[in-house]
């Protein structure tokens, strides 16, 4: 299968590594009946690093979102639909822990704009969470497949 996103710089909004999740989560989400798949025929499919992928893949799986099986039959699937699976789910199994995140707090001593900034900074931080929590596998691949259109022979058009 082709490569489901565009291959390019990454989302500095999204990061890298997040943008090669939601591939490999988009492609496991296309599939009509929720077959395994392997690290080695996902990497291919999204030309990635398998071991950078299989690292992304056991993230998300130890956070519920995907099962796994071994064997020469096993490999990787979504551990329930696509609707169920929030945007903000994928981000948290991605995000550093807790203790290493980049903290804002202002120091004491800082003037009240500072105060001001770190509350703007707060107020966005909460409404791209929620807008996150509201964003499912299922949204973006309707998304996929509308921007597929665009870009197919037929030239459909794009939705929403």
């Amino acid at each position: 299968m082709a490569s489901l996103m565009a291959s390019g710089p990454p989302s500095p909004l999204l990061g890298r590594q997040m943008v090669h999740a939601l591939k490999a989560l988009l492609e496991l989400a296309e599939d009509s009946s929720p077959r395994w798949r392997s690290v080695a025929s996902l990497a291919a499919s999204q030309a990635l690093p398998a071991p950078m992928l299989e690292q992304l893949l056991l993230r998300l799986r130890r956070s519920g979102l995907l099962e796994a099986r071994r064997g020469r039959v096993g490999g990787y699937r979504l551990a329930r639909g696509a609707p169920l699976i929030s945007l903000a789910e994928v981000v948290a199994a991605l995000e550093r822990p807790a203790g290493a995140r980049d903290r804002c707090d202002v120091p004491a001593s800082a003037t009240a704009a500072d105060r001001v900034a770190q509350l703007v900074e707060r107020r966005l931080r909460a409404a791209l969470e929620r807008e996150m929590g509201q964003c499912s596998l299922a949204d973006l691949q309707y998304d996929l497949r509308s921007a597929q259109a665009v870009l197919s022979d037929t030239g459909g058009m794009l939705l929403g």
